[in-house]
């Protein structure tokens, strides 16, 4: 997933990793209602805040695409996140860090092109911004905030 295109914004990394929260939380739900014996899907994910190209490839079948340093690294996020866990890197938690509680991670990543990077995971949005004890759904004051911060 990939916010703030075709139209630039000033709040997309707290719109992404509230929507990486959201999915997150609807994973777990999900895994407690299932049968013994269904399949379990579980989902790592990770987001990274930057520049990037997009465009339609194809000649017969279209597809719209993105690429470049910055989804290198939003890959590099998930593969070395964890399940059940948003992992964000540094620059993406320097824009969310006052709506969310995170958690540095010990271990530094490599990424190809970049090389290491300090990384955080999401554990929840912050009790004074959060409508609801485990930290999933924001309140007005999240609301006021974001609206102060970004306009929106």
């Amino acid at each position: 997933a990939v916010a703030g295109i075709p139209t630039e914004t000033n709040n997309h990394a707290v719109e992404l990793v509230l929507a990486g929260l959201e999915m997150q939380k609807y994973m777990e739900e999900r895994t407690q209602q299932l049968e013994e014996g269904e399949d379990i899907w579980r989902v790592r994910l990770g987001i990274h805040t930057g520049d990037l190209v997009a465009g339609i490839v194809g000649k017969v079948k279209f597809a719209y695409d993105v690429w470049g340093d910055s989804v290198n690294l939003a890959a590099r996020m998930e593969s070395t996140g964890e399940v059940g866990r948003v992992h964000i890197s540094e620059i993406t938690y320097e824009l969310v860090k006052d709506f969310f509680e995170c958690e540095k991670k010990a271990e530094l990543v490599y990424a190809k092109n970049i090389g290491e990077v300090q990384t955080y995971f999401v554990l929840r949005i912050k009790p004074e911004y959060s409508e609801d004890e485990a930290g999933f759904v924001p309140n007005e004051r999240f609301a006021q905030l974001k609206q102060e911060k970004f306009g929106s």
